[in-house]
Order: C-alpha cells, then sequence, then structure tokens
C-alpha cells in the first residue's frame, strides 16, 4: 500500500510540474509574430496578402491582434489566462497546457474522494477537531475547483482538437472564412505533427522540446 500511495503522489506531482511548465512556456512563447518589412520569396507571393489594419503583408491564414497590436501566423485566438496570443509558434504548448490541466483536475477530483471517505469513519469521534473540520472544509472547496476545471478543460480541450482535426483555428470558426468544400483535406496525423512539430507522437507530450516546423506543401498550409 506504502508503494502504490507513493506512485500515486509522484505522478501528481509530475502532472503537476508539466502543467506549470506548460503554463509558463505558453505565456512566453512567441506566437508567431510577424517581423516588420517580412522578406517575401517569388514562388510565395500569392500565398501572402495585405492586413487592412497595420498595412503589412502577412501570409494567409494569419490575423492581426488587436490587442497585441501585431499579425500572428496562423493566429487561434488570445488567451487572457496566459496573457498571449495562441498562434502557429506555441499552439502546441497551448494544447498541452489544457490537457494537463485537465489531467491534474481529474487526479486532484480523485484524491479528493479517496480523501473524503477516509474522513468518514473518523466523523463521529474527531469533528471537535479545529484540524480535521477546517481540513475538510478545504477538501470541499478543492473538490468544487476541480469539478469546475475538469469541467472547462475539457470543453475546451474538445474544442481545440477538433479544430486541428479540421485544420480550421477558432477565428476561422467564427468568421466563417474557410469553405469547408474546397479545403483539401489532410489525415489526423499530420494536422497534429503541424502543430507540434514533430511526426514522433511521444514527443506530442514534452514541454521542454523546442518545435521546428514541418516541411508542408503551400497548398496544404495556406489553401482555404
Amino acid at each position: 500500500m506504502g508503494i502504490s500511495l507513493h506512485s500515486l503522489l509522484q505522478g501528481y506531482y509530475m502532472v503537476s510540474f508539466f502543467c506549470v511548465v506548460s503554463l509558463l512556456r505558453a505565456s512566453t512563447a512567441d506566437p508567431g509574430k510577424l517581423q516588420d518589412s517580412p522578406k517575401i520569396p517569388l514562388t510565395e507571393k500569392e500565398f501572402w496578402e495585405l492586413c487592412n489594419k497595420c498595412n503589412m503583408m502577412r501570409p494567409k491564414r494569419s490575423h492581426h491582434c488587436s490587442r497585441c497590436g501585431h499579425c500572428v501566423r496562423k493566429m487561434d485566438h488570445h488567451c487572457p489566462w496566459i496573457n498571449n496570443c495562441v498562434g502557429e509558434d506555441n499552439h502546441w504548448l497551448f494544447l498541452q497546457l489544457c490537457f494537463y490541466t485537465q489531467l491534474l483536475s481529474g487526479y486532484t477530483l480523485i484524491l479528493d474522494f479517496c480523501h473524503y471517505y477516509y474522513f468518514l469513519p473518523l466523523k463521529t469521534t474527531t469533528w471537535d477537531l479545529f484540524v480535521f473540520r477546517h481540513e475538510l472544509a478545504l477538501l470541499r472547496i478543492s473538490t468544487f475547483m476541480g469539478i469546475v476545471m475538469f469541467g472547462g478543460m475539457c470543453s475546451l480541450f474538445y474544442t481545440q482538437v477538433v479544430g486541428i482535426l479540421t485544420d480550421m483555428t477558432t477565428i476561422e470558426k467564427m468568421s466563417n472564412c474557410c469553405d469547408e468544400i474546397s479545403r483539401a483535406r489532410k489525415p489526423w496525423q499530420q494536422t497534429f505533427s503541424e502543430v507540434f512539430g514533430t511526426r514522433w507522437k511521444i514527443l506530442w507530450f514534452i514541454p521542454f522540446r523546442r518545435r521546428r516546423p514541418l516541411r508542408v506543401s503551400y497548398y496544404f498550409a495556406n489553401h482555404v
């Protein structure tokens, strides 16, 4: 029993660590901000357009963030929780953040319920103890917050996964700018590999590495 409990706590701390690392990296990473006066190769000129807000050339599927004041490549949305845009270069970190927060919330709920049922036999004999009463109150608060976070993260993670599978950003869904009929369909492995920058699936869960964009055809990358 002691070994299993030790392993359980180790797993909880590992998930917590991955969650914090994903949060810090998603908050500080460059989402894909376009540089001033970008150099556009002649062969790619048809895949660029002029932004009507900052009057700069940008790749198609980019978006101008009114909060940050610049265009971001393949921008999904501006997230107030990380105080940063979610774009081409940090979308994978945001997806990891959603996944590990969801996992951590579910992990916390399991531990809370186990802890609560452990308290039930002690309730009749130790209810008057100050520590017991306040620990039980904190346990209920933790359970409530865990349910809220787990429900919210499940919804957010689901919408993000659906967006990756359909190769559409949140902004594109809201603006209905993409033609579903003319869009070239890609396998789910391809869309996820483009977001995470690698085809090695085990690396999709590691927040410590550096992302390298995959080389994809401009027909797939910009055909909308």
